[in-house]
């Protein structure tokens, strides 16, 4: 389906209410930062240059979201990377191209950072989430490894 209806920029401040709202249709029960706390975070983010909580709205609001970080690198003539993180569109919004529309906008910006590669990861195992990621142009090329805080919140 087309995303004809949705129209994407950078989150601001003023979005971090609902965005907190749909980080929950990606993790459901997530403990939610302070406003306070999630805008020094988004300001941190926005420092960053090129890097950007991408959100995707049509008529009934933020629907869709992306976070592109671009790291600076020493390799590939000192060319940047792009790390896409915390990909979700609203259950209720889902199947409209919605979350292929946002991580389009978050490709192309990591282009127009001259970034060399976009990569995520994701723990899904579910092909109908593989599938999107191989419908949004990611190939499954590498393998991923993590290490996570063992603190407690």
């Amino acid at each position: 389906m087309q995303a004809a209806a949705l129209d994407i920029r950078a989150a601001e401040a003023a979005d971090i209410p609902d965005l907190l709202d749909l980080y929950q249709h990606l993790n459901k029960g997530d403990e939610r930062p302070s406003i306070d706390a999630a805008q020094h975070m988004l300001k941190r983010l926005e420092d960053m240059p090129g890097s950007a909580v991408l959100v995707g709205f049509d008529p009934r609001g933020i629907r869709t979201s992306c976070t592109l970080v671009v790291i600076p690198n020493l390799t590939r003539g000192g060319r940047p990377y792009g790390l896409v993180e915390n990909v979700v569109t609203h259950a209720a919004a889902r199947g409209r191209g919605y979350g292929k529309a946002v991580l389009a906008a978050a490709i192309e910006r990591a282009w127009d950072q001259d970034c060399y590669k976009v990569m995520l990861l994701t723990g899904s195992k579910e092909a109908a989430t593989l599938g999107f990621y191989r419908a949004a142009g990611f190939e499954q090329t590498k393998t991923g490894f993590q290490v996570r805080s063992k603190k407690v919140t």
